[in-house]
């Protein structure tokens, strides 16, 4: 975000990609792809691909780091090395850890972790295509997989980007959005409680168009959520065929 580039991002009104200003990129949700794991999903946003796998409740080990009154979430952020276009050397780095530690904080506050003592709720968020918005399709594809390993959850967590372009305000950044606008957004809620769980900024806003934003995102959020809620019923009204 903040580099300079020749190429126009707004044209005629209209965004590169095509879409309108508000306008987020076609989204496909699959879950129960990992069979070894206990939940599983794929978000795509556009180009954006991300991947994620639950296990547990299971024993937390060593024993030494359970918590006798409650569970925790461990979560794992990693890009594949060919999800970009100059291949990422394999393994975690600053950014992943870091990324991690989000992820996991913005899931937290749904888990009733009370209920699963002594262990521990694994997450492992892949990120196999990058074009943007790489860590809310994670949260995305985490909160999903969770949902679908039978994990404890007051509810779904959903999560989009937004940001300034060539001084117009966007829904769902992507990478080329991401690398050269003037602002981005990460954000996370819970629908049902309408609370915040991330809210991260790059660049520089006014208080107006912060205040837009927010309400661009979450407009976004609730699109996200009723098709998070859909592929899970239709999952398991299939299983109950």
């Amino acid at each position: 975000m903040g580099h300079k580039s020749d190429k126009k991002l707004i044209v005629n009104g209209k965004r590169a990609d095509g879409r309108e200003l508000d306008q987020m990129r076609p989204i496909e949700m699959q879950i129960g792809l990992v069979n070894r794991a206990n939940g599983s999903a794929l978000v795509k946003f556009g180009d954006t691909h991300a991947i994620a796998a639950a296990y547990g409740p299971r024993e937390l080990m060593p024993r030494h780091k359970q918590e006798a009154d409650r569970g925790i979430i461990r979560t794992r952020y990693n890009m594949a090395p060919f999800s970009v276009d100059d291949r990422k050397a394999p393994g975690s780095d600053r950014r992943s850890t870091e990324l991690s530690k989000v992820i996991r904080l913005a899931l937290h506050p749904v888990v009733f972790v009370q209920d699963f003592p002594k262990a521990t709720v694994d997450v492992y968020i892949e990120i196999l295509q990058a074009d943007g918005s790489t860590r809310v399709t994670g949260i995305n594809a985490a909160s999903l997989a969770m949902a679908a390993a039978g994990v404890p959850m007051t509810d779904l967590v959903t999560a989009c980007s937004a940001g300034k372009i060539d001084g117009k305000l966007v829904s769902d950044l992507n990478g080329i959005e991401d690398n050269f606008g003037e602002a981005d957004l990460g954000y996370a809620m819970i629908p049902s409680k309408n609370m915040v769980t991330l809210l991260q900024m790059d660049g520089a806003l006014t208080k107006e168009e912060l205040v837009t934003l927010l309400n661009m995102a979450k407009e976004s959020c609730k699109k996200i959520y009723e098709m998070e809620m859909k592929v899970l019923k239709e999952k398991y009204e299939k299983a109950l065929e």
